[in-house]
């Protein structure tokens, strides 16, 4: 049988190995635990950080905006552009009594917008539908001959001697036959000037020259 001190250090040697293993299989879980917390940590290396996407465009948005193909337009939404040609005069046939030439050519005259409307806002005025313009030509001033407006009624236009031009809104001109002869193919115009607005005979084909105020003119003979 073992003495006392004998077992005693017999236990106290097993004692100390006995610790020393329990140290070490209690470090094994640790590395363990550190081997599992890293393998569990690894994949959030790998994961993208977080942002706000709606704050900055992903690529494919960018690339849509950029690459996107243009409007077409629409055509059958477009109007037609209409031009206006108010301001050109119309040639205008005799109503009453019309007259030819000595070559045979029936005498015209044309009357511009401006003059057909300046002489329906006179009528209108007046309240005188029956209000014509009366154009007549007589010898005199400084170019020979010279012509002159006035107004008229139309009761007192003779059916045999006057021929009777009508322009735009019934408006009438009334020229005898002498003065119809003169004038045969020009505008009858009406001119706002900084001398004054009046009633005009422009572009007469048989004038060969014409005064400043346009009231006197040349004919060819």
């Amino acid at each position: 049988m073992a003495s006392p001190s004998t077992m005693c250090m017999a236990c106290l040697r097993s004692g100390r190995a006995g610790m020393l293993r329990n140290s070490c299989t209690r470090a094994n879980p640790l590395r363990q635990g550190a081997n599992r917390s890293f393998s569990l940590t690894h994949p959030a290396t790998t994961r993208s950080p977080l942002y706000l996407d709606f704050l900055a465009p992903s690529i494919h948005s960018r690339l849509s905006i950029s690459f996107a193909s243009p409007r077409t337009p629409q055509f059958g939404s477009l109007k037609p552009l209409h031009h206006s040609f108010s301001s050109a005069s119309v040639t205008r046939k005799a109503i009453q009594n019309p007259r030819k030439d000595e070559e045979g050519n029936e005498m015209s005259i044309e009357i511009t917008p401006r003059a057909a409307n300046r002489l329906h806002q006179i009528m209108t005025a007046d309240s005188n539908p029956d209000l014509a313009l009366r154009i007549t030509v007589e010898s005199g001033g400084c170019h020979g001959f010279q012509y002159l407006m006035s107004l008229t009624d139309s009761s007192k236009i003779s059916p045999d001697e006057d021929t009777v031009f009508e322009g735009a809104h019934g408006t009438k001109v009334v020229l005898d036959e002498p003065s119809l002869d003169l004038l045969k193919g020009s505008k009858v115009d009406y001119t706002m000037e900084l001398i004054g607005s009046q009633f005009k005979i422009v572009d007469n084909p048989l004038a060969t020259s014409s005064c400043g105020c346009g009231t006197s003119f040349d004919i060819k003979m």
